[in-house]
């Protein structure tokens, strides 16, 4: 038997098997890992020294936490493979985006016991935003257990599940928002006469000293915004430039349209 069944070693499920490794919170011994592209999961068995299995329905068996870290269109096929295979003791740990635990449950056909998680890219580095909604009978030990699992890829917020989808437009979509304004900041740059890479650099730098500010001094954003911007000076110019062009209501409606669209997904 092994502690933990990787379905999927994509971009995310490797930094899955990476992360708790790392971390030293399973053995490689510990955990089996299953890909429909074989050679894919040939790879990380040969990378990380995990088990490998030869099919869905085997991990399945043999695993008594499985993690779904499979694309949405693949739930009903993979369903259809372990289902027979999942009793009560198992538990299954889902990052699949907009998708809920009564979905995944009905794709089961039984009542097993579905951890729901959001993760975004960052936890690729170990650094990412790690939502998690736990089903109502895991016990506070499990969960605990499940928590220092996913602590490997980040930072983790246990939550309701009626709020994934929220958290989706923000977190989740979050840094495709982040990178973006990091690559504006850096051609303000350009424009004025820096050289691409050295404004990426100071661009990249400013976001996480900033963020880093944000975090150790727990200050209200708005306070230390006010901190940096001197009666009649460049930052304020700055600031105004930005309402003109309705950055904060830009922000604010791409997390209200990012929610809705995860919710319409979820739908299907």
């Amino acid at each position: 038997m092994f502690k933990l069944g990787v379905i999927g070693v994509g971009n995310m499920g490797e930094a899955i098997v990476k992360g708790i490794l790392n971390k030293g919170i399973l053995n490689s011994d510990d955990i089996v890992v299953y890909d429909r592209i074989k050679d894919k999961a040939k790879a990380i068995s040969d990378k990380y020294g995990v088990g490998i299995a030869n099919s869905n329905a085997l991990l399945t068996k043999l695993s008594k936490i499985i993690i779904f870290a499979i694309k949405p269109q693949d739930l009903e096929d993979t369903a259809k493979e372990i289902k027979d295979y999942l009793t009560e003791d198992k538990i299954l740990i889902s990052i699949l985006a907009g998708t809920s635990s009564q979905k995944i449950k009905a794709n089961l056909g039984k009542n097993i016991n579905v951890v729901r998680v959001m993760p975004n890219t960052p936890a690729l580095i170990g650094e990412g935003v790690i939502a998690v909604s736990y089903d109502k009978s895991l016990n506070d030990s499990m969960k605990d257990y499940i928590n220092r699992i996913l602590s490997a890829l980040g930072k983790v917020y246990e939550v309701k599940e009626d709020l994934m989808d929220v958290i989706t437009g923000l977190s989740g979509s979050g840094p495709a928002y982040v990178f973006t304004f990091i690559d504006s900041l850096a051609q303000g740059g350009v424009k004025k006469g820096l050289p691409y890479q050295l404004a990426l650099d100071l661009s990249i730098q400013t976001v996480l000293g900033s963020a880093k500010l944000l975090q150790e001094t727990k200050e209200h954003p708005m306070v230390l915004r006010d901190k940096v911007s001197s009666p009649a000076g460049t930052t304020i110019y700055g600031l105004h430039e930005l309402e003109k062009h309705n950055f904060r209501d830009g922000i604010i409606s791409a997390v209200e349209t990012a929610t809705e669209r995860s919710k319409e997904l979820g739908k299907n």
